[in-house]
């Protein structure tokens, strides 16, 4: 079972001193000085394998944080929150329904859409009604001058007559293509009526908030009975199955880091188990910013931000034991020929 460094440390620090405290009342003053001296040597021993001289070179050991992705859940429009069926620590699946949001303006909004939408159906009923009316009275017509013309050509029928005839074909001809412009009017209020309608349950369907992905609520922030803003966060949801650890190395450090290569994550309240995990990240912006001019001690003060993405398989079997804000060492190498040593092989429950 591994210890851990800072406990350690105080262990061999409070034993030491005891020790040391018991030669300076019984050992003569040159005897009590060559016992200082030995017990400093193995005390400084312990603080430099504590500090992680003992790792090889090309592995290096660093404090922090485990953190998963965090999906904030808001109200997309604004109303009353009617319910909110989970609570902080339950466990939720990708789509499970997790709070609504009640609006009677848009149901009523909606009840009036839908009504539009009838009236644009009697209007394009009309209009198709007027247009087959103009078409008969047009073909009508057609036909008058149709039979006119051999009338006129053998003397039976006047020119004005005719002319006539012509003019009521014209006519009707107008009167039909209005009317098809009429129909058109009407199916475009309609297709907007159903647009509206379309876009009204759309808001309806917002108004039920799901979650985003599989995982735990972190937070919830607002709860039934409660009136939210459009863009309100509701809860947070922490996927679970996106843990990893961050870490801060320095510049010297992080840019010999390989994208991929393996990692360690050992956590304080389990030190004895050695978790894997994967460099998936490593910043390309520093977190210190130095100055215009760098100087080589400048350049060392750069500190870049790096993700230690933990096996998804071991998060899967221990979910329930997954926690985030645990602080714990993560080991990375700079040399992805060194291999772990024994002390940070692969080590579960």
């Amino acid at each position: 079972m591994a210890i851990r460094p800072y406990a350690a440390l105080t262990v061999a620090m409070t034993i030491l001193v005891g020790v040391l405290y018991g030669f300076d009342l019984l050992a003569t003053a040159s005897a009590q000085s060559k016992t200082r001296s030995v017990i400093e040597e193995k005390l400084h021993k312990i603080i430099e394998d504590l500090h992680g001289s003992d790792l090889p070179e090309g592995i290096v050991r660093t404090n922090g944080r485990v953190e998963a992705t965090e999906l904030d859940v808001a109200a997309k429009y604004a109303g009353r929150l009617a319910t909110v069926t989970v609570n902080e620590g339950d466990e939720v699946t990708a789509g499970q329904v997790i709070a609504r949001i009640s609006s009677p303006e848009y149901e009523a909004q909606l009840r009036g859409a839908r009504s539009q939408v009838l009236k644009a159906k009697h209007g394009v009923a009309e209009a198709e009604a007027l247009v087959a009316e103009r078409q008969n009275t047009k073909l009508y017509f057609d036909q008058d001058v149709a039979r006119g013309q051999p009338l006129v050509e053998h003397g039976n029928l006047s020119k004005q007559a005719f002319d006539q005839r012509v003019t009521k074909a014209e006519v009707a001809k107008a009167q039909l293509n209005a009317a098809e412009q009429q129909r058109e009017a009407a199916q475009y209020a309609l297709g907007s009526a159903q647009a509206e309608v379309e876009r009204i349950e759309a808001i309806l369907v917002d108004l039920t908030l799901l979650a985003p992905r599989t995982g735990r609520v972190q937070y919830l922030i607002h709860r039934g009975g409660e009136v939210v803003n459009a863009g309100t966060r509701i809860l947070t949801v922490l996927d679970l199955n996106d843990v990893y650890m961050t870490i801060y190395l320095p510049a010297a450090q992080a840019g010999k880091l390989a994208l991929g290569d393996e990692a360690r994550v050992v956590l304080d309240p389990f030190p004895q188990y050695v978790v894997p995990a994967t460099i998936s990240f490593v910043a390309t912006d520093a977190q210190f910013t130095p100055k215009t001019v760098e100087t080589a001690e400048e350049r060392e003060k750069l500190i870049f931000r790096i993700k230690l993405q933990i096996d998804p398989k071991v998060l899967g079997k221990y979910h329930n034991e997954v926690k985030t804000g645990v602080r714990g060492l993560g080991y990375v190498r700079t040399d992805t020929g060194v291999p772990w040593p024994e002390n940070l092989a692969v080590k579960l429950p």
